[in-house]
């Protein structure tokens, strides 16, 4: 089975992914975004744009899940935004022609709430906390250009399951896509402290210089 976690940039896609895969033995992260950067890498800066637009990022992300979902014996867990239908087809659909289960989840929330957890994505709270919770999100300019769009993409019924997640957790939201995909999860025994950290060093983890 492959758990693909939509949603707009800023939305909690990688967070709800690395608590899944935290409290799913034996499951795996298949991150899209990993190839899209290598292509990226290999372009010169002035061919540079949406590394979803090349084909060889769609190819290429459909023959690795197809591959791992043809050997491996886990789950898998793709967190990523995708909101052109076309392209959503191509990989998505695909995969589902091939006869392989794959739930789609997107991940939705108001548009000051996605907002707000931009601002606190890495070392958002460090700024916030030296020039006050209206700082800039010069990082996230890409992301906070395309917000509107995604919100409105996203909605649309070819990108259900929904999943409105602005008063609920990130542990609540993997509880949710487990029970609707009937996968079972290993309870949560993190504190809030311990939540916070895992959080913090996760996207720690994930920030992108390129």
């Amino acid at each position: 089975m492959l758990l693909w976690i939509n949603g707009p940039f800023g939305g909690g896609k990688t967070q709800t992914a690395h608590e899944l895969a935290r409290r799913l033995p034996g499951s795996h992260i298949c991150d899209p975004e990993t190839v899209g950067f290598a292509l990226r890498r290999m372009t010169p800066p002035a061919l540079r744009g949406n590394f979803q637009d090349f084909p060889a990022w769609r190819q290429g992300v459909f023959e690795v899940l197809d591959l791992a979902l043809s050997k491996q014996d886990g789950v898998l867990i793709a967190p990523m935004t995708v909101i052109e239908p076309a392209y959503f087809e191509e990989i998505v659909g695909r995969l589902r022609d091939r006869g392989h289960d794959v739930r789609h989840f997107a991940l939705l929330a108001s548009r000051e709430v996605v907002l707000d957890r931009l601002r606190e994505r890495a070392f958002g709270h460090v700024a916030q906390a030296l020039v006050g919770k209206g700082t800039p999100l010069r990082r996230e300019s890409w992301a906070v250009k395309v917000l509107d769009r995604c919100l409105e993409r996203l909605r649309e019924p070819q990108f259900a399951e929904h999943l409105w997640t602005d008063h609920i957790t990130v542990a609540q939201a993997a509880d949710r896509i487990a029970a609707s995909a009937g996968l079972t999860l290993a309870p949560n025994t993190d504190s809030p402290l311990r939540g916070r950290l895992r959080r913090a060093w996760t996207g720690v983890r994930h920030i992108r210089f390129d």
